[in-house]
């Protein structure tokens, strides 16, 4: 009988031995790709170009499944609880790097449950007006909002999102009082304010373009460090109004922990291939969005700087803690 140590060491030339065919049947089936939002938001969007692409490169189609709901929370908490072969994958964005400063009792841990994939795009926000507000500037609609405290409603994708901590962010730097209107989501949100139920919205820009475009909404300013080639016209929220303003968005695949090295590798190789190609780079960057592709050290890394950033803008907005 092999025992101990000895055992141990069967195990892992077993393992090593197997990761070869690992990574040269998967995957033998559909991947499902979770977004923790719904459909029509800004990683919605991202989400899909991406999968078309990859579903290419594997062989395979990767399903994009939309399970939005508690800030978030319930896309991670299904993802996380999967079996960690590569056929359940999570879309991560800034909620789920909020949310650790957010919630006092999340049931997974990014960092803990999760194994990062690849960074797929970085991007910004844009804040937008119905045209019946009156503001053609970020310093208009301040000036508004200081005239009307209150009277202003600003929509985001849930309470805690960064969509919502942006806009808490500008009413702290301004001085002012809109007030937050959460919902399950951006794309509800958006609905609201085409239709006037509400008035203003810190829309990640992959979403608020097309509505820019098409006229339905005023684009004010970005909320980035700097101008967008996407909409050049849109000054920064910090050039137009408030030094030292800037909030930025991610978006990145991540699998559950434990999920084999392989498997992980292959994903990875998939889906920066797809972020590096012209077709997909272009199709982000029409969205405003900046395809970036890393390794999973990388995106790791990138996650670890964004929890205490977060947690900040967490404590500024006086949201630290809330229970889920």
């Amino acid at each position: 009988m092999v025992t101990g140590n000895c055992a141990r060491f069967v195990v892992l030339l077993l393992a090593l031995a197997a990761a070869p065919a690992i990574a040269q049947q998967y995957p033998a089936r559909a991947v499902r790709l979770i977004v923790a939002s719904s459909p029509g938001s800004g990683v919605d969007i991202v989400a899909r170009i991406m999968a078309q692409k990859v579903s290419t490169g594997l062989g395979q189609q990767v399903v994009v499944d939309n399970r939005a709901g508690a800030g978030a929370n319930l896309g991670a908490e299904i993802a996380a609880k999967s079996p960690a072969d590569g056929y359940t994958l999570l879309m991560g964005t800034p909620a789920h790097t909020i949310n650790v400063s957010l919630y006092s009792g999340l049931n997974y841990d990014v960092v803990r449950d999760f194994a990062p994939v690849s960074l797929v795009s970085t991007g910004q926000y844009v804040v937008i007006v119905h045209p019946s507000v009156p503001a053609r500037t970020a310093k208009e609609l301040i000036a508004i909002a200081k005239a009307r405290p209150g009277a202003l409603g600003f929509g985001s994708a849930g309470p805690g999102n960064s969509t919502h901590l942006a806009g808490e962010l500008f009413n702290s730097m301004a001085g002012i009082k809109m007030l937050h209107v959460p919902y399950k989501g951006s794309g509800p949100a958006l609905i609201d304010l085409t239709s006037g139920e509400i008035q203003v919205m810190f829309a990640n820009i992959t979403a608020g373009l097309p509505f820019i475009r098409n006229r339905r909404v005023r684009g004010l300013a970005v909320t980035g460090p700097k101008r967008t080639q996407q909409a050049p016209e849109l000054p920064t929220v910090a050039e137009a109004a408030l030094p030292g303003y800037s909030v930025t968005s991610f978006f990145g695949v991540l699998a559950p922990t434990g999920t084999p090295a392989p498997v992980i590798a292959k994903l990875n190789a998939e889906i920066v291939k797809a972020v590096h190609s012209t077709e997909v780079r272009s199709s982000l960057a029409n969205e405003g969005a900046e395809g970036i592709g890393s390794s999973p050290e990388e995106f790791a890394a990138y996650i670890r700087a964004e929890i205490p950033r977060w947690a900040v803008a967490v404590k500024t907005a006086g949201l630290q803690g809330q229970v889920k």
